[in-house]
């Protein structure tokens, strides 16, 4: 999966190379390096009257599992991790691979030059391969089998509103609101340590939304100076209630950094570091109860810090196609989870 991410960021990089050699006749204004890397949200404002729309594709592939900061085995998992849904006593049932991707829908407007209006509609979809260990002990091997969801995710609507602005620094704030459009109730066909197929409701990772309304706050800045620009943003997310089935996401807080370096008006290339700390899931679903890791809602949030490297291209002055690669460098998660392996940012943005 490492070497195949690689060909792709490789391929396009390479084209938006090309798109933006071509795009020198057109005498971009607006330059590559004022935009932050794609995979920051809500980084910039419009002016008066500017509207922006946006498509994301993000794809994510996890496999292995940790405990903590460090590799558990199959085997240790199931003779040694506690099922909270017992019997059997212990987690019978292994996630292996996990491949998510979302396809994201994003709209801005700017009702004046102090305020944009921005809101994201989601679609996910999730594939994940498990190992299913037989009956209630032991390390004998029945069987693998495939879980999938897919469908509307949860949507936002935030309001950016300036709070500094000069040429070369630009603050402003991030209030949002996570809406909760996105299914909890998805169910898939599972293989039992019995060996019995059998109809559940999906672990929480598998579901396509979290249920519950959240807030989010933050603060962004950024400089600009010659062919350099930088730029920080910090933001909170934090549930404000149970959902229907009497549990919650953990709060999440996010901070993440980048430079980047202009080659010309059209292109830039960027480095970024992003650190994120979220909390365990609060509350059960009383509907969740195959012996798995992922039923477990302790084994949710993590500390993980992120390395990524972007390129940016502007075409004709309003059509922009980044993308942006990025791995953990630092990766400790709560109870037992799979250990993420990468993630891909590609986006293309037009402001009229």
């Amino acid at each position: 999966m490492f070497k195949q991410s690689t060909l792709m960021v490789g391929l396009t990089a390479a084209g938006l190379f090309s798109l933006a050699a071509n795009a020198e006749h057109s005498h971009t204004t607006t330059q590559a390096i004022t935009h932050a890397p794609i995979g920051v949200m809500g980084d910039h404002l419009h002016k008066k009257d500017e509207f922006m729309m946006s498509y994301r594709f993000m794809t994510m592939h996890m496999s292995g599992n940790l405990q903590g900061s460090h590799n558990i085995s199959n085997d240790d998992i199931v003779t040694s991790i506690a099922n909270p849904n017992a019997p059997p006593a212990t987690v019978r049932v292994v996630p292996q691979d996990m491949s998510s991707s979302m396809h994201m829908l994003g709209f801005m407007y700017a009702p004046s030059d102090d305020v944009t209006l921005m809101a994201m509609l989601n679609y996910i979809d999730r594939d994940m391969s498990l190992t299913t260990y037989q009956g209630m002990m032991g390390t004998t091997v029945l069987g693998d089998f495939e879980s999938a969801s897919s469908g509307l995710a949860d949507s936002k609507l935030a309001v950016l509103y300036r709070l500094f602005d000069s040429p070369n620094h630009k603050v402003h704030a991030n209030l949002g609101w996570v809406i909760p459009t996105g299914s909890i109730e998805e169910t898939g066909e599972v293989l039992t340590p019995m060996n019995m197929p059998m109809t559940l409701r999906l672990p929480y990772g598998m579901q396509t939304g979290t249920g519950s309304h959240q807030g989010e706050f933050g603060l962004t800045y950024n400089g600009y100076a010659g062919n350099y620009s930088w730029g920080v943003q910090g933001l909170l997310s934090t549930s404000l209630g149970e959902n229907d089935e009497a549990y919650e996401p953990g709060n999440k807080t996010q901070l993440t950094g980048w430079t980047a370096y202009a080659f010309s008006d059209a292109v830039s290339a960027s480095v970024r570091v992003k650190y994120s700390s979220s909390q365990e899931i609060s509350g059960v679903d009383a509907k969740i109860v195959a012996p798995v890791t992922t039923a477990n809602p302790n084994n949710y949030g993590a500390d993980v810090l992120d390395l990524g490297l972007g390129i940016n291209t502007v075409i004709a002055n309003k059509h922009r196609i980044a993308l942006e690669y990025s791995q953990p460098i630092n990766y400790k998660v709560n109870g037992v989870q799979m250990d993420m392996d990468n993630m891909l940012t590609l986006g293309y943005q037009i402001a009229f």
